[in-house]
């Protein structure tokens, strides 16, 4: 005779860390931009586009413009790392300032985009918008009891 569970309420549920919670948004967001990006090479024209040394909608590639988007993309990736290894009240504000400057940036690229890259942009702001609200909401540790007042002394 076997035992089956009477629901599925007998599933243990573990209570995620801040920490990685933040990493894991940021991976997220990594693939959106990714394939977001992979995606767009099959627009009619980008490669040739690209041939041509023009990066759509910023015009002719440049050192300056090939920097600004390796930066963009580096600063996803090492929010990966930094979200699970730097202080709380410092990954908070990083997370806050980076997650809001990411969001502008992406509703910036989607206007007048293809309508995947719009619904791939959608689902990356949402995550960075969540990264914001998490980082905002960071939970606050208890504080610990003050024991400054010396012990009473017990009469006997």
């Amino acid at each position: 005779m076997s035992l089956k569970p009477l629901n599925n309420s007998s599933l243990q549920d573990s209570k995620v860390d801040i920490k990685i919670k933040l990493a894991a948004l940021w991976a997220a967001t990594m693939f959106c931009y990714i394939y977001g990006d992979y995606f767009e090479l099959y627009i009619p024209g980008k490669l040739s586009s690209m041939l041509d040394g023009k990066m759509l909608p910023l015009g002719t590639v440049t050192q300056g413009i090939l920097l600004a988007t390796t930066i963009m993309m580096a600063i996803q990736a090492v929010m990966v790392f930094l979200s699970l290894v730097v202080a709380p009240l410092v990954n908070k504000w990083l997370n806050v300032a980076l997650g809001l400057a990411a969001t502008l940036v992406m509703i910036l690229a989607i206007q007048g985009a293809w309508t995947f890259y719009k619904l791939l942009g959608l689902v990356e702001i949402g995550l960075l918008l969540t990264i914001v609200w998490q980082a905002w909401t960071w939970p606050r540790s208890a504080l610990p009891l003050r024991h400054d007042a010396a012990p009473s002394q017990q009469s006997l």
